[in-house]
């Protein structure tokens, strides 16, 4: 069977092309795999039959006939394993491409999204005037480390894999409050990666339900 992986039917316009079924596209696009989407509303999202497949009823989960499985790092890890357009093939070069990927889950976006979520649900409210300076100089902190890496280098390591992808769809969170033009390098790269065709393909594929399945 043709791999699936459930998708939001529609998500408000602020959500859309960041929904994390993204990853999973890109990275199925990058290595070539035809896929289905499993398009689901409210209702599925807290069926029976979607919690079995996802315990918290959120998107993507995955299933190739082989395998079920949810979360995004998990699949875009299981997918790199099946291809080398996303991963090496030595041990030590899969190694970097592991370490990377759950670099930007856990050294980066935890402090990206504190700053996004700031932004997207309590702009404005009195506590975030001390709160908003705090998350920013620790996500600098992040970021920072990260440019210094990236500069004088097309990729995190000597080519891309399924690290720079992950990275990529964390730090685009901080595009529209332009907190990431303060790093050239960084921004550089995330462009660098956003040209790539299969991104493009896997942005439209997320978006054209969207269009079609817009409150009139």
């Amino acid at each position: 069977m043709k791999p699936e992986v459930s998708a939001f039917r529609w998500v408000p316009h602020f959500a859309q092309g960041y929904v994390r079924d993204l990853r999973v596209r890109w990275a199925l696009e990058e290595a070539g795999i035809p896929y289905e989407a499993e398009l689901i509303d409210g209702a599925v999202q807290s069926s029976d039959a979607y919690r079995r497949w996802q315990p918290f009823g959120q998107v993507p989960a995955y299933r190739d006939g082989d395998v079920e499985m949810f979360e995004s790092g998990a699949i875009v890890l299981h997918l790199a394993e099946k291809s080398e357009a996303l991963s090496p093939t030595d041990p030590a070069g899969r190694a970097r491409m592991t370490t990377w990927v759950v670099a930007a889950l856990n050294s980066i976006e935890p402090h990206v999204m504190n700053l996004v979520l700031l932004d997207a649900f309590h702009a404005g409210e009195a506590w975030t005037v001390e709160r908003r300076p705090q998350a920013e100089a620790i996500l600098a902190g992040r970021l920072e480390a990260l440019n210094a890496w990236l500069d004088g280098r097309d990729w995190l390591e000597d080519r891309f894999t399924a690290g720079d992808l992950m990275m990529t769809c964390v730090i685009r969170e901080l595009v529209n409050c332009g907190f990431l033009a303060r790093y050239p390098a960084l921004d550089a790269y995330r462009a660098r990666c956003e040209a790539r065709p299969a991104f493009s393909r896997a942005m439209e594929a997320q978006l054209k339900p969207f269009r079609e399945s817009a409150p009139a």
